[in-house]
């Protein structure tokens, strides 16, 4: 699997001979040489093996196990999307003036949504969020965590915790990681925070709308099952020292390390990357685009019980020429969310599966038509759009309201310590809960209004 995880467990890159001299007080500089192609699959493996997973109290009654998470890199406009304001007009709306009914009495939503119109009554949508904060890197982490900057600690974010709680510290016991990021870490902040990096998410890297989907150090595009097989067993004949050493329990950690990495790259857990599985009606239902084909692969992903995935969706960052942008990105957003929807209920996975879209904050309302900009949208805090779905959120309703031309809160601010809650109470996941900390500080799950931001509270009214 990705080889970032062999450093994040205390794992070097570039030498398994420094990981086994520090357990034995001897250099293994073969083993360093017939290890190393496994490195990226086994190190996260190793790390369980050897005890250095997180050991978290028991989670109450769940009604979720997992979250799918659409993650809008960069704010998408509220105004172009789930929270239309024709009335406001052009300056607001510009070319998105027309909004559609949904198939819930009273819910419009953005014209070049029709797809997810018809599917109203699978989510709810929260028009109400806000923490006033216009800051990509700043704004991500406070939407994430639930947290302000500048405690003097960096959380983790809600994708962590549920690794830690729902992963190795609930009992999930499936080989592949219990945080999966399709295809590329967020990047604005350390996802993992102050739980270190065995709660660290395992990005897959490679492009699933491509043949094959190249996921790093499980999936090689040039190299065969036998090619894999047959370098097994070489390393295998050359590597005397595990047969010399055999019974100690650390080697016998890393010879079961090393079978079930094997197990990811050819056996049954590698197969949920292959996508050429699914029939091609359903993946063309769901776009073959990257983001179609990543949702795709989210619900293979939860369907095989992995707690946490995120899907890293670019392009939302519309400063410049907005509503060709929203011309571009919208009919593939609405073409793989809705699918996902459907799918998902269609298997019986929606009830327990969350879907929590949305991005760090929204975009200005008022249209910026003068040059450099050209009908951009900048960054807006002061409020914005989430839509959640599933895992025991009740579905077909509208919480909060933003005022006539989406630049105020009018009603019930939801801040994003109260989503979070939310998601964690529905995840068994006790807000109460400490995390463990490397200095030994008492860190509960979740402060009561840890953002410091206008709060309603826990969105009782659609759980």
């Amino acid at each position: 699997m990705n080889s970032r995880y062999g450093s994040d467990f205390g794992i070097p890159h570039s030498s398994a001979a420094n990981l086994f001299s520090g357990l034995r007080g001897v250099p293994m500089s073969r083993r360093d040489a017939v290890r190393q192609a496994l490195l990226g699959s086994a190190g996260l493996l190793l790390a369980n093996k050897l005890g250095m997973t997180a050991n978290a109290a028991p989670i109450k009654p769940a009604k979720a196990k997992s979250v799918i998470q659409i993650w809008m890199w960069g704010g998408p406009s509220h105004l172009d999307m789930f929270d239309p304001k024709p009335e406001a007009g052009n300056d607001y709306c510009g070319q998105l003036k027309d909004p559609i009914a949904t198939n819930v009495s009273g819910i419009r939503i953005g014209e070049l949504l029709p797809l997810l119109a018809k599917q109203a009554d699978k989510y709810s949508i929260i028009r109400s969020m806000t923490h006033s904060n216009n800051g990509h890197e700043t704004a991500s982490y406070m939407v994430q965590t639930g947290h302000k900057s500048g405690d003097g600690q960096v959380w983790p974010s809600v994708g962590a915790v549920c690794s830690l709680f729902k992963g190795y510290g609930g009992g999930y016991k499936g080989l592949l990681p219990p945080y999966i990021v399709l295809t590329e870490l967020q990047g604005r902040f350390s996802e993992c925070g102050f739980l270190g990096s065995k709660c660290k998410p395992f990005a897959t890297g490679g492009d699933p709308s491509k043949e094959p989907f190249v996921v790093e150090g499980v999936v090689a595009p040039s190299i065969t099952e036998k090619h894999q097989k047959d370098r097994r067993e070489l390393m295998h004949n050359l590597n005397t020292l595990e047969h010399s050493m055999n019974g100690d329990p650390r080697i016998q950690a890393l010879a079961s390390c090393e079978k079930e990495a094997y197990d990811m790259i050819l056996g049954d857990a590698g197969k949920v990357f292959d996508l050429s599985q699914e029939k091609q009606d359903l993946r063309d239902r769901y776009g073959k685009s990257t983001f179609g084909q990543s949702c795709l692969m989210a619900r293979r992903l939860v369907e095989r019980g992995v707690p946490y995935v995120t899907i890293n969706y670019k392009g939302w960052d519309t400063h410049k020429q907005n509503f060709q942008a929203m011309k571009r990105n919208l009919p593939d957003m609405d073409k793989g969310f809705s699918t996902l929807l459907q799918d998902l209920t269609d298997r019986g996975l929606l009830d327990s599966t969350i879907i929590w879209w949305g991005g760090e904050f929204g975009r200005t309302p008022k249209v910026q038509w003068e040059a450099p900009w050209n009908g951009g949208r900048n960054h807006f805090g002061k409020v914005f759009t989430s839509v959640v779905a599933g895992g025991g959120f009740k579905c077909g309703h509208v919480v909060g309201s933003s005022d006539a031309k989406g630049e105020e809160v009018k009603d019930r601010p939801v801040s994003p310590c109260d989503l979070i809650g939310s998601m964690y109470d529905l995840l068994g996941v006790s807000t109460d809960e400490k995390l463990p900390h490397p200095q030994g500080k008492e860190m509960p799950v979740m402060v009561a209004n840890a953002d410091g931001v206008k709060s309603g509270g826990k969105l009782t009214e659609i759980m």
